[in-house]
């Protein structure tokens, strides 16, 4: 049998992925974290499955579940907030299931970032304002940052930055990120990105601490920091090459010339 890890999107139920619907639906063991993943995706379990909260649960209990499952000839659905790729704690798991010697397969999921951005009506790459988009965090409670992965260090880039579990360390991050980015630089901070209780606070770095305590968000949200987010006000910003006339003068231009070659092939041939 298989542990499916599936991302289960960023708050909304309908954020799932088809793929990750179609086997929510036929597995008999689900465990999930009950303080991220919302409720309302469990009903596409099949009737009767079991279904575990794991929030609370040490990583030794979440696999021991997983391997009795296993051995019960069940298929299993694990899932994550989010996508896998990010933030995800699945490394380990699947360390793990590999000593036992179980399969198991990624399914992913539509990432926060991507929600936030979203409900902010904004994309984060602009041309001739900013092509990158650096996602990270800071050390906090949970693991520290590796050596060179510093926020200041990062901010040095002076690329937008996506900030995941930083809404509670703002001073920090205002006080690290203005000799880089300028206290007049625009930030977007987005709480429970698509989620009914979604909560979204836009104001320049330097006011990032004083405004996230006026809205009371101190988890779950994504804090945008970089010159996209005002990109109608930056003098560079230009439009896509993607759609422009020059393109498409190309694109034409390419498409007849087989033709043409044809032609002159026929008429000396």
């Amino acid at each position: 049998m298989t542990v499916y890890f599936i991302g289960a999107g960023p708050g909304a139920p309908d954020l799932i992925t088809v793929r990750g619907a179609e086997i929510l639906g036929r597995c008999q063991v689900c465990l999930y974290a009950g303080s991220l993943v919302p409720t309302q995706l469990l009903d596409r379990l099949p009737d009767g499955a079991e279904i575990v909260d794991t929030a609370r649960m040490p990583l030794t209990e979440i696999v021991n579940r997983l391997v009795r499952a296993h051995q019960a000839g069940h298929d299993i659905a694990r899932l994550h907030s989010g996508d896998l790729a990010l933030y995800s704690a699945l490394t380990e798991q699947m360390r793990h299931l590999r000593e036992f010697d179980i399969p198991y397969e990624l399914v992913p999921g539509v990432p926060a970032f991507a929600a936030a951005a979203a409900a902010l009506d904004t994309e984060l790459t602009v041309p001739g304002v900013g092509q990158s988009l650096l996602v990270t965090r800071v050390s906090t409670l949970s693991t520290d940052m590796p050596p060179g992965e510093d926020l200041a260090t990062l901010a040095a880039t002076g690329v937008t930055l996506a900030l995941h579990l930083a809404a509670h360390r703002t001073e920090q991050i205002a006080l690290e990120l203005a000799p880089h980015y300028g206290a007049d630089c625009p930030t977007a901070t987005v709480a429970f990105a698509s989620r009914d209780d979604q909560q979204i606070v836009r104001c320049p770095l330097e006011r990032l601490p004083a405004a996230l305590a006026e809205a009371g968000i101190t988890k779950t949200a994504v804090i945008f920091v970089g010159r996209v987010l005002d990109a109608d006000a930056h003098p560079g910003g230009t439009d896509s090459y993607l759609y422009s006339h020059a393109r498409m003068t190309k694109l034409r231009s390419d498409e007849a010339a087989p033709d043409a070659a044809a032609y002159r092939e026929d008429c000396h041939g």
